[in-house]
């Protein structure tokens, strides 16, 4: 079994399990697994509410295994504090319904330690489309987070040294919204890890157990 940490297309392969993104204002109802949330890019104000409120009734669900994603980007023009605001009480949801969050973040490494510090986030945290350096990278571990590698893994030959730095235990794969596979992001990893195809599936089963209890 392969397994797509965050794609924004339902495949339906018997061979993948795919954690499928999906918002509020355009929800599927057919999909089997999903993660739900409020990405900042698409904040719209006085939509907040029902959003949150959209997302708390999909929370009780089986078929919702994650929020997300949500989060912060300092690259658009959204005001950062309304951002915070909304991302906060998404973390908080997360937490009353204890499921991961898959996040989104540009630029804001720094707001998310710091909120993480200020009150430590309860559930795993995972980090999706991951694509710095080592020195960040190793503060978001250091802070109990996962890595999610996927487009940047296939296009930036200096990631490559970043993925192998992060624990076996810690990463997952993805494929976004790029064209690529997942087998090609699977393989591309294996090399940079040095690891077997069997091997890092084993391994990636492993952090999703650990993470979705699934």
């Amino acid at each position: 079994m392969f397994y797509n940490l965050h794609t924004h297309r339902f495949t339906n392969n018997q061979e993948i399990t795919e954690l499928v993104n999906q918002y509020p204002w355009e929800f599927v109802a057919d999909i089997p697994q999903y993660s739900i949330g409020i990405h900042p890019w698409y904040i719209v104000e006085n939509r907040v509410e029902s959003d949150l409120h959209f997302i708390e009734q999909k929370l009780q669900l089986p078929e919702c295994w994650a929020l997300g994603e949500c989060g912060l980007d300092k690259r658009i023009d959204i005001p950062l504090t309304l951002q915070s605001v909304v991302f906060e009480r998404q973390i908080a949801l997360a937490e009353k319904y204890r499921k991961p969050l898959v996040l989104h973040l540009v630029a804001a490494y720094q707001e998310l330690i710091a909120i993480h510090k200020k009150r430590p986030i309860k559930v795993p945290v995972i980090l999706h489309g991951f694509s710095k350096n080592e020195a960040t990278a190793k503060s978001l571990l250091d802070c109990g987070f996962y890595l999610s590698f996927g487009k940047f893994l296939l296009r930036n030959p200096e990631l490559a040294s970043v993925f192998r730095s992060v624990p076996n235990g810690r990463f997952f794969l993805e494929t976004d919204t790029i064209e690529e596979t997942l087998m090609e992001v699977y393989t591309k990893a294996a090399v940079i890890k040095n690891l077997s195809l069997a091997e890092l599936q084993q391994q990636v089963a492993a952090n999703w157990q650990n993470v979705f209890k699934k």
